[in-house]
């Protein structure tokens, strides 16, 4: 299926391969433009809608929790139809609500921009082109993942200064209506062009020789599984830290006794680490089940965040945390892709993966909040640091065990499929 032309609308050609570049340039475009072209625009909008920069931020939270609660939906409709109408509609939403954003004049005006951008978020960044790649690639939909995640990992390295650049040269309206113009003539084009029509998949899960299994597990099936919620648990607590830690990490380097310019090269690193660890993982780790990749990645986020607390006051000790930090972060993203397909078939891939993606995107939404209270009642980034690193171990032995407890199920059952359960 993946070595094979796909035909998309309007008679285009379009290998599997390419399907993933084009993907890979509406993912750095999306992530770019949605995500985090944000922290470089909250002091102007504060200022426009006459409020604190909180509020700016508070309406991005909701934004991500607006993403969360409509990702299953979402989802469930790439199931059935595909993902041509599902993400070129998002991104033309997304360039039409930027563009309303530069008009923005009231906090009441912002929130509710905000909300339909979480669902333009929803709607084109990773889960649903995960989707679309497993509906190409079937049994190779891994693969597909870690080369999109390679393209997504250089989403803030690009829009950061592109965006920082657009504010300081033209103004933050300006900048607004450039990003709300790339989406719309680059992003949409893709998505409607190259985006091929859903292809029939079966629930495929994958038995311990790494032979496609048949698999009989629907939504409704997986949400009467207790490990489903477990695992959903495991994510969404390492989702937290790791948002936290994205707002919190300069601030707690600096009160460690790092200059603001040490701090940033550190934080400057992650990023690459990110790369690196997709890449180790596709070289070296392709042969296990993504549920065993996923012990070894949520195991790494608590030791970098023990091993930041304890660091001496060595720049190689920091460059350690980085690593290890960087790495965890960027191959769960792989994990999080893979995992349902693994444990749960692939004919409601998209489904499944949507309500496994609301808790994380509620979370992520939560962490910097969280971590802002705990910080602001202790005035300690070791308590901090700690606290963290705990809630990162009890995630990561939640996830071991619920996924040997799932995967043993999965691997226990050899019978033909039955006809899905709607």
């Amino acid at each position: 299926m993946a070595d094979a032309a796909l035909e998309a609308p309007h008679g285009l050609k379009a290998s599997p391969w390419g399907l993933v570049v084009a993907l890979g340039v509406t993912q750095i475009i999306g992530w770019g433009s949605l995500y985090y072209a944000i922290a470089l625009l909250i002091q102007p909008l504060s200022i426009a809608v006459a409020s604190d920069q909180a509020t700016v931020v508070g309406a991005f939270s909701v934004a991500m929790l607006v993403a969360g609660l409509s990702s299953s939906v979402i989802g469930s409709l790439i199931d059935r139809y595909g993902g041509r109408w599902v993400m070129s509609l998002g991104s033309l939403l997304s360039s039409a609500l930027l563009a309303a954003l530069t008009q923005v004049h009231s906090v009441p005006a912002l929130y509710l921009i905000w909300m339909g951008l979480g669902l333009a978020m929803a709607a084109t960044l990773y889960d649903p082109a995960f989707a679309v790649l497993g509906q190409v690639f079937q049994d190779k939909q891994r693969q597909a993942i870690t080369v999109l995640t390679l393209f997504g990992g250089f989403a803030s390295t690009i829009f950061w200064p592109l965006t920082q650049a657009l504010v300081t040269a033209q103004g933050w309206q300006q900048t607004l209506w450039a990003l709300a113009a790339i989406n719309l003539l680059v992003c949409v084009p893709l998505h409607w062009l190259l985006v091929p029509r859903p292809t029939p998949v079966l629930g495929v899960a994958f038995k311990p020789n790494g032979q496609p299994a048949r698999s009989t597990t629907s939504l409704r099936q997986v949400l009467r599984d207790p490990s489903f919620y477990g695992l959903c648990a495991a994510f969404a607590g390492n989702a937290l830290v790791f948002s936290a830690m994205s707002v919190h990490l300069i601030t707690l380097l600096n009160r460690q006794g790092l200059s603001l310019v040490q701090a940033a090269w550190i934080g400057a690193c992650i990023g690459p680490m990110q790369v690196l660890g997709r890449v180790l993982e596709s070289v070296f780790l392709h042969h296990l089940q993504p549920s065993r990749v996923g012990m070894l990645a949520m195991w790494l986020l608590p030791m970098s965040l023990v091993l930041l607390a304890a660091l001496p006051t060595q720049l190689l000790g920091y460059a350690g945390f980085a690593l290890l930090y960087g790495m965890s972060n960027g191959v769960m993203t792989i994990v999080r892709g893979a995992l349902p397909a693994e444990l749960y078939g692939r004919e409601h891939y998209g489904a499944v993966n949507g309500a496994m993606s609301m808790p994380v995107l509620m979370a992520k939404a939560a962490g910097p909040m969280v971590a802002s209270m705990l910080l602001a009642t202790t005035r300690s980034p070791q308590t901090l640091l700690a606290a963290l690193a705990a809630l990162g171990m009890v995630c990561a032995a939640l996830f071991s065990l619920m996924a040997m407890r799932r995967g043993a199920a999965v691997w226990s059952s050899h019978a033909p499929s039955t006809p899905q359960e709607v």
